[in-house]
């Protein structure tokens, strides 16, 4: 579609809380630059909310605008940005928008991980566009890179830091020596975490973004329900010093990675927190900041980094999609849609090949670190390091009882190995207990 340079575009706005608000205000202060960039001026027909009698005085708008009929608006609307959330009726209401010839601007990360290829095909189908770049690493321009300036290349790997709540409790907690619990506690005094972070602190935040990084990187349809997901709430200080002690510092990572195998490529996609060296560009990434790390095969290493999330940052990236798909209106054409070509077999967490950091409460007497060394090698698991640590005395004074820390950090082997090495090692008489278990990534 296009339009002409004269008539304004006509945009929709579903939902006005942080980000939203965030986003009109934003239209009328660079309306003038706006439009210079399009066009044509951008013109705000309405702001769909739940509730009309709270005070929005804060955002500059005509209160007329503000409606509850959020299903009227977009069918007439040139540009609909989609800002609430959710499953539905979100998903209705675009489908009902692109079928009214409307193009979306989401930062939908849940609606889009759980069934982005719905809501593709109806944009294929419509001739509109679907532009998302805000939901994923808020403000960060990563998924235009991707699906766009990395076209002609071979991406290998993308591992990332995309959720910054739990980047900031992990920093405070390698920072301060603090605990989980008090440094969510300070999370949520700062405005850097929900009153109730479960899907933040649990992964599951983080699993969508994963799913849309790697069906972009990939050219693969991957979705939440493929990620292998852990969150942070088992991380303890002793995890976060023991990190420490080898240059090391915990984080959630996301991880997508194209994987070679004889009988033909793969993709595997996972979040969990993990160690990554100081020395790593992500190893850096603090406070509640974002970052993306990209390996492809022509343009080598690129770091992608900013604010994650907030008002006017997440409403940069919108405003960004929006100047876009307005061009599109103006000009003709649309931007590239689903590409998933390629189509991956997505494979389970036991597959993927990674690394373990595991800690022992051991007996301390001979023959102990033969019976471990004999565990990795019946489970073809290659042990990197191990380090051993003297216990505090026993109630009755004697060595045995007073045990030892063994601190062995694998090679690279199968997810599925190592974690039957460690269920193999917590049945042995001579471990007293698996005292923690952590991944390590970023060789």
């Amino acid at each position: 579609m296009s339009a002409s340079s004269s008539a304004p575009l006509r945009v929709a706005l579903l939902g006005c809380g942080v980000v939203g608000s965030s986003v009109a205000r934003l239209l009328v202060e660079h309306s003038g630059d706006l439009a210079a960039r399009i066009g044509t001026p951008l013109e705000l027909v309405g702001i769909a909310v739940r509730r009309l009698g709270r005070d929005r005085s804060d955002v500059p708008v005509d209160p007329s605008l503000f409606t509850t009929d959020a299903a009227a608006l977009v069918s007439r609307a040139d540009i609909v940005v989609e800002v609430i959330g959710g499953i539905e009726p979100t998903r209705d209401l675009l489908l009902s928008a692109m079928a009214s010839g409307a193009s979306v601007v989401s930062a939908n990360k849940a609606l889009l991980a759980e069934d982005g290829p719905t809501l593709y095909a109806a944009s294929d189908r419509h001739g509109v566009d679907l532009y998302y770049e805000a939901a994923v690493a808020g403000a960060i321009p990563i998924l235009r890179p991707i699906r766009d300036s990395l076209a002609g290349d071979r991406i290998t790997k993308v591992i990332g830091i995309v959720n910054g709540t739990t980047n900031f409790v992990l920093d405070k907690m390698d920072s301060t020596g603090a605990g989980f619990a008090e440094t969510v506690e300070v999370a949520q005094s700062l405005g850097y975490a929900e009153a109730d972070p479960t899907a933040d602190v649990e992964g599951f935040d983080a699993a969508a973004k994963a799913a849309i990084l790697a069906s972009l990187a990939f050219h693969t349809r991957v979705d939440i329900h493929q990620v292998h997901r852990e969150g942070i709430t088992e991380v303890t200080a002793a995890d976060i010093a023991a990190a420490d002690e080898m240059g090391a510092v915990v984080k959630l990572l996301a991880i997508c990675e194209r994987v070679s195998r004889p009988e033909g490529e793969a993709v595997s996609v996972r979040v969990h927190p993990a160690m990554i060296p100081r020395t790593h560009p992500l190893g850096s990434v603090r406070d509640a900041f974002n970052a993306v790390f990209v390996e492809a095969d022509a343009a080598g290493e690129l770091m992608f980094y900013g604010r994650g999330a907030g008002g006017d940052p997440t409403a940069s990236a919108i405003l960004g999609d929006v100047v876009e798909v307005a061009r599109h209106r103006v000009n003709g054409g649309r931007g590239a849609g689903e590409s998933a070509y390629a189509d991956l077999p997505v494979l389970p967490m036991g597959a993927a090949s990674t690394r373990y950091h595991i800690s022992l409460d051991v007996a301390d007497r001979p023959g102990v670190l033969a019976a471990v060394a004999t565990t990795f090698a019946e489970h073809d698991v290659s042990i990197e390091t191990v380090r051993q640590r003297p216990g505090a005395p026993g109630e009755s004074g004697d060595d045995e009882a007073a045990g030892a820390t063994l601190v062995v950090v694998t090679h690279r082997a199968p997810d599925a190995a190592l974690s039957a090495t460690v269920e193999a090692l917590g049945a042995l008489d001579t471990v007293r207990e698996v005292v923690s278990v952590m991944r390590v990534e970023g060789e």
